[in-house]
């Protein structure tokens, strides 16, 4: 499948923003109260620029949808051969923590994937031709898997995937309370004495087709594990078995590779020691550690990250990791792309879900 556009919004702004503040070394994520208004502990959190925290009706994220969706080429969204996926792991969940609190009404209409989804369509100017897509943090993959086979199929000619995860206190209260949202700014495949993630708002677009676009996507895996509700195997072979696929669409290729990387320590030390054990000679980065966790709308919002390293000839290292780290191929600098022939783009979710894809640039 080939990607006729891919752009991303993040903390530090639009893809061009985001990915020369990752080169930089700079790091989105701010010490914020977990619950807003309502206090606690002081945990990493990256806000869009001038967004409040606080929930609102309607929801005030919808302005900088509005403007990403102005981004996208082409018009007869959600039509027939148009469609529309939307994928998110939170969708409008803030607005019933709000309506628990403040008993306002007006924040049911967000409150629901349904409502959220249906609500948001009419304010782009959609048509009815839109599904809706949510598995935690391989939400957006999933959503680039349903959208290749609906142009494989020859049900679409082109299809929008279109992601977005906000922040709000139900959100980070809700990782809070696992513990792995903490005082503690992530640190990706550093080993360390205690694992922490950070979390971000995030958003993003691709529109895909079989015939348009110089980046191609040849090659696709999801694996789900079933094992538990957050964790993984302990052996690792969840991750194996979903990068396995893509070992013989890669072969002879010259990679680097995008890993999930959040800042907790087992998965992450399972994911490295399988993207190692497959593909020894690349490099590997992930970017949460600035940006923080945009939870499932991180691979969309990192393809578009890598497509723009990719076109520019320079990727971001792992911002905020460090030495030593689980392996010797995790780069912490900045690195040329120029000489490589792709990247496998990985995210991992709770229960042991996972999705990878092989992206490259003709």
């Amino acid at each position: 499948m080939r990607i006729e556009a891919c752009e991303c919004l993040t903390a530090f702004g639009g893809t061009g923003e985001t990915v020369r503040a990752l080169l930089a070394g700079r790091v989105a994520l701010t010490p914020q109260a977990v619950l807003g208004s309502a206090g606690g502990e002081l945990v990493p959190l990256a806000l869009l620029r001038e967004r409040s925290f606080e929930e609102s009706a309607p929801p005030n994220w919808l302005p900088a949808l509005e403007a990403l969706a102005a981004q996208v080429p082409g018009e007869g969204w959600g039509t027939a051969r148009r469609p529309v996926v939307i994928s998110s792991s939170n969708f409008g969940v803030g607005s019933l923590y709000a309506y628990r609190r403040t008993g306002d009404a007006a924040h049911l209409a967000y409150g629901t994937p349904h409502l959220c989804v249906d609500w948001l369509a009419r304010q782009l100017g959609w048509g009815p031709n839109f599904t809706t897509i949510s598995h935690a943090c391989v939400s957006a993959h999933l959503g680039i898997l349903h959208a290749s086979r609906l142009l494989h199929s020859g049900m679409a000619e082109r299809v929008l995937v279109f992601s977005f995860d906000f922040l709000s206190p139900f959100v980070a209260g809700g990782f809070h309370a696992l513990r792995i949202l903490n005082g503690g700014f992530p640190a990706p495949y550093a080993v360390r004495p205690n694992g922490s993630i950070g979390l971000g708002d995030g958003a993003a677009f691709a529109v895909l087709s079989k015939r348009g676009g110089d980046f191609v996507i040849r090659a696709q895996s999801v694996h789900n594990e079933m094992h538990h509700f957050t964790a993984n195997q302990a052996d690792g072979q969840g991750f194996s078995a979903c990068l396995l696929p893509l070992q013989s669409a890669a072969a002879g290729m010259r990679l680097w590779l995008k890993g999930h990387g959040t800042g907790t320590l087992e998965a992450g030390r399972l994911e490295a020691d399988a993207l190692a054990g497959i593909f020894p000679e690349a490099g590997l980065v992930g970017w949460k550690g600035s940006l923080g966790h945009t939870l499932g709308s991180c691979g969309l919002v990192e393809l578009a990250i890598a497509c723009s390293s990719i076109r520019d000839g320079r990727a971001p290292g792992t911002v905020g990791g460090g030495q030593p780290s689980f392996h010797a191929g995790v780069a912490l600098q900045p690195f040329s792309t120029r000489e490589m022939d792709g990247v496998v783009c990985a995210s991992n979710a709770f229960g042991g879900a996972h999705a990878a894809f092989l992206l490259s640039h003709d």
